[in-house]
């Protein structure tokens, strides 16, 4: 498996398409609902081009056999007040490669760049009761608060989230 950072979704856009609509159809929380709209999806990686080209936010990817089956994001701040936080987004691991230590090497790489980056607090949230909150806790991260009836699942129902930050 390699992991890396990368500058661009334009040469990816199918495998990125792959992820976000596998990750959507097997009820992960990352903003969308089914039934997958892929001309939304499409739209969203246009979306994140457009803030990589920026410098808004970076991208790391997985990838098993040169396919993508994994990705998080770091968002960076753009307030000069937040200059030193950025927030975690879309973590996502293909269902095919799930459970093989993805997200942590994932998480990994990009703590390690945003600490290159200078920033010294990390910020995410999750659904509530949500696997993923174990993973946070096993690699250093807080629970902040939660607060109920946040955002849609993929089926529409109106589920809470947790916040969770790291200093680094």
């Amino acid at each position: 498996m390699e992991i890396k950072e990368v500058s661009t979704t334009s040469v990816l856009v199918e495998q990125l398409n792959s992820l976000l609509t596998d990750c959507i159809e097997s009820g992960a929380s990352v903003g969308f609902l089914t039934p997958v709209d892929e001309e939304e999806v499409k739209l969203y990686w246009l979306s994140v081009e457009s803030d990589l080209k920026s410098g808004a936010r970076k991208l790391f990817l997985a990838y098993e056999n040169e396919n993508v089956v994994g990705a998080v994001q770091l968002s960076l701040c753009s307030k000069p007040n937040g200059s030193h936080r950025g927030e975690v987004e879309k973590l996502m691991v293909h269902t095919g490669s799930r459970g093989k230590g993805v997200s942590r090497k994932l998480m990994s790489l990009m703590e390690s760049v945003a600490c290159e980056l200078g920033l010294s607090l990390l910020i995410l949230d999750t659904r509530l009761g949500d696997i993923a909150s174990s993973l946070y806790r096993s690699i250093g991260y807080t629970e902040a608060g939660q607060i109920p009836q946040f955002a849609r699942s993929s089926t529409g129902e109106l589920e809470g989230t947790v916040y969770f930050f790291k200093l680094l």
